[in-house]
């Protein structure tokens, strides 16, 4: 699957894909929202929770490691390599 794949799909059917395709990574929060991070082949998806609403405000797939600079003290690599 490719980026440009995955962001035809809607919000559900991302989410299914994430659910099915995706390794989960990492959390952060920002203004109120726990932000889960996933690999999906050779781009990343981010699912925006709110849990207050317990609403899921935005799916989105990105290839930019500029966004992955705020999950760097998060991401646990030892981890990783115990899989």
């Amino acid at each position: 699957m490719t980026l440009s794949q995955f962001n035809t799909y809607s919000v559900a059917g991302r989410l299914e894909i994430i659910w099915d395709l995706g390794n989960f990574l990492a959390y952060r929060g920002r203004r109120g929202y726990r932000i889960a991070l996933y690999n999906i082949d050779h781009f990343y998806a981010e699912i925006w929770y709110n849990p207050e609403t317990e609403y899921i405000s935005l799916v989105r797939g990105f290839e930019s490691n500029r966004v992955l600079e705020s999950y760097i003290p998060k991401i646990d690599v030892l981890e990783m390599l115990d899989q």
